[in-house]
């Protein structure tokens, strides 16, 4: 090997683990450290009154909260998703599954004062750490449901107007989320007026991402994908119906939404540059079914 390309090959090792740094965010202190029955949960002074909940301490950032302030929003991918809830014509059930640091219930039961709110996770210490140190409550119209989001959906009477997908795992959504199978159940549990929200990876961190996307596709009515700037998180909005839908059009709506619940941030240019035609995201991908992903 030559001299510059060992010196080539250090660089490359090099930019690998500024970009898992970057990925994951620097962690600062670490404040709590538990184990759960899904694997350690971590929790991190970010500085700034912001705190942090990992999966480990060298995992992503799964919530990031400034515990005394439900409004703060400090991962992109939460504005993007939250611009989606424009496409919806009912406001007043909410269904999360995946709470984390509790950020997307928090932010809702904020905004959307008079709505319910029915928030799903599968580990138990989650919950506990969210209440404990993310600033977390419960209230008569705000509900924590320990158990695994699958089953939930599958359970639901009532359908929601709103369906909000962020199960995550240390690395992945788990696979049994992402089924044919189980978006009939989401599509069941969704008003036909409603929304449904799924935040994934692209392929960078997720290969399975085209054929998520094509699953998607075959199960609703149509299909749109949020690209959120400088992260490897892919927003998709699902609709149980077949609706028109342009950019410009999406865009005005969900500004219209930012300015009547008076959110921090206007979700239109959010739309204006992220939109992209879910068609083109899905190229290459299959199916994915319950009997696939059990092989």
């Amino acid at each position: 090997m030559t001299h510059l390309a060992r010196i080539a090959g250090r660089l490359t090792v090099m930019l690998a683990c500024m970009l898992q740094i970057t990925a994951a965010g620097a962690a600062g202190p670490v404040l709590h450290e538990q184990a759960s029955p899904f694997g350690p949960i971590v929790v991190t002074d970010e500085g700034d009154g912001l705190r942090a909940l990992r999966f480990g301490r060298d995992g992503v950032r799964q919530s990031l909260v400034r515990p005394d302030d439900p409004e703060y929003l400090g991962l992109p991918y939460i504005t993007a998703m939250l611009a989606g809830l424009a496409l919806s014509a009912g406001q007043q059930r909410f269904l999360v599954i995946g709470l984390g640091g509790g950020t997307l219930p928090a932010f809702l039961r904020k905004k959307f004062p008079d709505a319910d709110i029915d928030a799903v996770d599968i580990n138990p210490e989650v919950v506990a750490v969210a209440k404990t140190w993310l600033g977390f409550r419960e209230d008569a119209r705000m509900r924590i449901h320990v158990a695994d989001g699958r089953k939930f959906i599958e359970s639901v009477q009532q359908p929601y107007d709103v369906i909000l997908l962020d199960a995550f795992g240390a690395d992945a959504v788990p696979a049994h989320l992402t089924t044919a199978e189980f978006l009939a159940a989401v599509r069941r549990a969704v008003r036909d007026d409603g929304i449904v929200i799924s935040n994934v990876w692209r392929t960078a961190s997720n290969p399975p991402y085209a054929s998520m996307v094509q699953t998607y596709l075959n199960g609703f009515g149509g299909l749109h994908v949020l690209r959120v700037a400088s992260t490897n998180n892919r927003i998709l909005l699902a609709l149980p119906r077949v609706q028109t839908l342009t950019r410009q059009g999406f865009a005005a709506l969900a500004g219209r939404l930012s300015t009547d619940r008076s959110f921090r941030f206007n979700a239109a240019p959010l739309v204006e540059r992220g939109w992209t035609p879910a068609d083109n995201e899905a190229h290459g991908g299959a199916v994915l079914t319950d009997a696939a992903i059990s092989r």
